[in-house]
């Protein structure tokens, strides 16, 4: 049974006539008898009495109107849901966000499209970029914002904007008002880092990396 079938019946029903409906539908009155002859048979049913010329609704094609016509709203308001969604009219967007983000980049971004799109319902979890790698690929979420990279040929990857990182010391420091350090000096100090798995940490042990030193080198106090 399929909704083309459901509205040529519908259309027949309620004109009580091949012809009449063929005409309203722009079909051919074989292709809308044909319709109707399938439902018939598919179900073993009748659903109209052939009187001479004319047709007349059996007690089963009654009953089947109104479910069929039940339906015919149904689908028609599915498809309203469809256009309204994709014209960003309603429907809701799940995001998952890492903490920098979420707390820094964010915020405006999520002001601007509210204004943008009342409708849509935005709805934000926090994690760090390992987490919302996870979120996306296993579908908990539509999106995923992070500012570390994320090796996984499953997820498609865009860059919104850029930011750099500092390094940050006590104003007692040796460090402090150092225009360069030498990368040796970077395992002379105590530091404080993010946990594995953050964007932040892993962008961090890339330079790193690129200088030859392990983040096992490092001394870290927290």
């Amino acid at each position: 049974m399929t909704l083309e079938q459901l509205r040529v019946f519908v259309a027949v029903a309620e004109r009580q006539h091949v012809t009449r409906a063929a005409a309203a539908l722009n079909l051919s009155q074989s292709a809308v008898s044909a319709a109707v002859a399938a439902l018939e048979a598919r179900h073993a049913t009748v659903l109209f009495h052939r009187l001479g010329r004319g047709i007349a609704l059996t007690e089963a094609g009654q009953r089947f109107l109104t479910e069929a016509r039940a339906v015919l709203a149904r689908a028609e308001a599915a498809e309203l849901v469809l256009a309204e969604l994709g014209g960003l009219h309603r429907g809701v967007l799940a995001l998952q966000a890492s903490q920098t983000i979420a707390s820094y980049w964010l915020p405006r971004h999520l002001v601007a499209f509210r204004r943008a799109f009342p409708g849509i319902e935005v709805r934000l979890s926090v994690g760090n970029t390992a987490g919302v790698a996870a979120a996306v690929r296993e579908g908990l979420v539509e999106l995923g914002l992070v500012e570390g990279l994320v090796e996984d040929p499953s997820l498609l990857g865009v860059n919104l904007a850029r930011d750099g990182l500092v390094l940050v010391v006590a104003p007692d420091h040796p460090w402090a008002g150092c225009p360069r350090l030498a990368p040796a000096a970077l395992t002379e100090s105590d530091w404080v880092l993010r946990e594995p798995g953050s964007g932040t940490r892993s962008a961090f042990e890339a330079v790193l990396a690129g200088l030859g030193i392990g983040i096992s080198k490092l001394r870290v106090a927290l």
